[in-house]
């Protein structure tokens, strides 16, 4: 490669991670739509077997689709409707074990200086610290001079800057973001609609920019991906299912509250790439703060959500989405690391599926098939 061509290339590359980067909004907007379409098309193509026409089979599903949503949205604000009302007492809570922590830390302290210092050095650390209190005759700084007072007759003008509520106050600092997540979501129905309906129109413009083998290339390479995102989006979810399933049934024997939010908050968080058991660990944490006050409960119920995650990562994972997605661990680390650092949260969670993506078009063509067997597994 002439020295030409590399720098090419690394500006070529500098400048799609800067689109990437900078266009992170619509870019994940379209993949979501991109990757739910995938999910979406079985069930329209089992309503056309029904004799329906692509463009109603479509909305029917859109529409069921979004129903589902709405309803699972209600369900989380009835359980969260209820949290809100006992803030108070989880903030007590919280308090209590945060002064017990301190107390605990602080008689560690002492005892490791007890151990390891000797007495007459304690001794004359004590004798300095009762020096310090005592009050000095000489060198005691003045009090602060009056203000002095206003002259009579004089009106002094006193601003008072009403406070705002605090919702107002998240709502101004933090109203650009959350406008333009809200202007994002709000496309991707119309989005995933239109790919639905106009999905034989735009896969076949789609083949005819190719040409002779490279037209089958990218034939195949479309139809791995989406058989690589159904898998992998089907198989997660059936695996947060099951561990949601599993940990409510656990927190309702331990009678934790709000068992149904926090058993599916603590089983869908647990199949997060790398990060998913310190995430699952926090709902039933934070529910049992409530309830209970000895360290043994708390214990139990993390090493049982420990347990159920290790089962699932080493036994379920591989079997249920392993089997599709085909990616060493080094690349999913890295893609991980990359796609969090471009995209923050969203590309922690779409990372594999992107990688794996990329991983199907490398196999279906000839000249990247060497990049694909090092994505591989």
């Amino acid at each position: 490669m002439s020295p030409s061509s590399f720098g090419s290339s690394v500006i070529a590359l500098a400048g799609a991670i800067a689109l990437l980067y900078y266009g992170r909004a619509f870019l994940v907007t379209l993949a979501l739509a991109v990757i739910t379409a995938f999910i979406l098309e079985p069930f329209v193509g089992l309503l056309m077997r029904l004799r329906l026409p692509r463009s109603l089979a479509s909305f029917l599903v859109c529409a069921i689709g979004v129903c589902v949503v709405y309803l699972l949205g209600l369900g989380v604000y009835t359980q969260v409707s209820g949290l809100t009302n006992d803030l108070p007492k989880y903030g007590q809570r919280i308090g209590d074990v945060a002064d017990q922590v301190i107390d605990r830390a602080e008689s560690l302290e002492q005892s490791i200086v007890n151990l390891v210092v000797p007495q007459r050095f304690r001794d004359q650390q004590q004798q300095q610290q009762q020096q310090q209190k005592k009050p000095r005759r000489r060198g005691i700084p003045e009090p602060p001079a009056p203000a002095p007072a206003a002259a009579p007759g004089a009106v002094q003008e006193v601003r008072i800057r009403p406070e705002r509520p605090p919702l107002l106050d998240f709502l101004y600092t933090h109203l650009g973001p959350v406008y333009e997540v809200l202007l994002m979501a709000s496309f991707i129905p119309f989005l995933v609609y239109f790919m639905l309906s106009w999905r034989e129109h735009i896969y076949r413009s789609f083949l005819q920019i190719f040409q002779g083998q490279a037209r089958l290339m990218a034939a195949k390479s479309v139809d791995g991906i989406a058989t690589m995102v159904r898998a992998f989006v089907v198989g997660n979810f059936v695996l947060g299912l099951l561990l949601s399933a599993a940990t409510t049934a656990v927190f309702w024997a331990f009678h934790l509250p709000y068992v149904f939010l926090v058993g599916s908050l603590s089983g869908f968080l647990s199949v997060v790439p790398y990060i998913g058991l310190p995430l699952a660990m926090i709902p039933p944490f934070v529910a049992a703060l409530a309830i209970y006050k000895n360290l043994a409960s708390f214990a139990i119920i993390l090493s049982i959500v420990a347990v159920f995650h290790l089962i699932a990562l080493n036994l379920l994972y591989p079997k249920i989405v392993g089997q599709r997605v085909h990616l060493n661990p080094l690349v999913v680390t890295i893609a991980l690391m990359f796609w969090s650092v471009i995209w923050g949260a969203p590309g922690l969670v779409l990372a594999i599926p992107l990688t794996a993506g990329i991983k199907a078009v490398c196999d279906n063509v000839s000249g990247l098939a060497p990049i694909g067997k090092f994505l591989g597994d």
